[in-house]
């Protein structure tokens, strides 16, 4: 049984939901903060690659990467090692993007934080690292565990 009631993924979807709606003022949508996301963790991807990484259709992404370069946010290269493919890159403007969505998710967290005393923030701040640390070796370990979890349950 789940403790947690799934309240961490509530708590992420409502301030997606917020973040989403502000940005949505400079023209960007939900699926294009994910591409630029994955063009800045990895800069000079392949469209190919993007696929890949977000498992989204081709033609989707080949519509996305050309409205996100016409609106600033990314910039292609020829592939020197291979002429029939491009590399794509973010520019300043997406890198802006990012830092923008993440100052509106910290100031939602800030606020949401407010509810507690400043001990109970501490706690739940030293809490959070615990969990997010263990989150992110099984995401390296490519997810042993919880695979084998959900495996057992089929």
């Amino acid at each position: 049984m789940d403790i947690t009631q799934r309240q961490i993924t509530k708590i992420a979807r409502e301030v997606g939901k917020f973040t989403a709606r502000t940005m949505k003022a400079e023209g960007v949508g939900t699926a294009e903060f994910d591409l630029i996301h994955v063009v800045r963790k990895n800069p000079g991807i392949t469209q190919a690659e993007i696929c890949k990484s977000l498992g989204a259709d081709k033609g989707a992404v080949a519509k996305q990467t050309a409205n996100l370069e016409a609106k600033g946010y990314l910039r292609r290269e020829s592939n020197p090692t291979d002429g029939r493919s491009q590399l794509i890159y973010p520019t300043e403007r997406a890198q802006s993007l990012k830092n923008s969505k993440a100052h509106i998710e910290t100031l939602f967290y800030e606020w949401l934080a407010e509810a507690l005393t400043e001990e109970e923030r501490e706690e739940f701040a030293r809490l959070l690292d615990v969990l997010y640390h263990r989150c992110k070796e099984e995401s390296k370990a490519g997810f042993p565990e919880v695979t084998a979890r959900v495996k057992e349950r089929e």
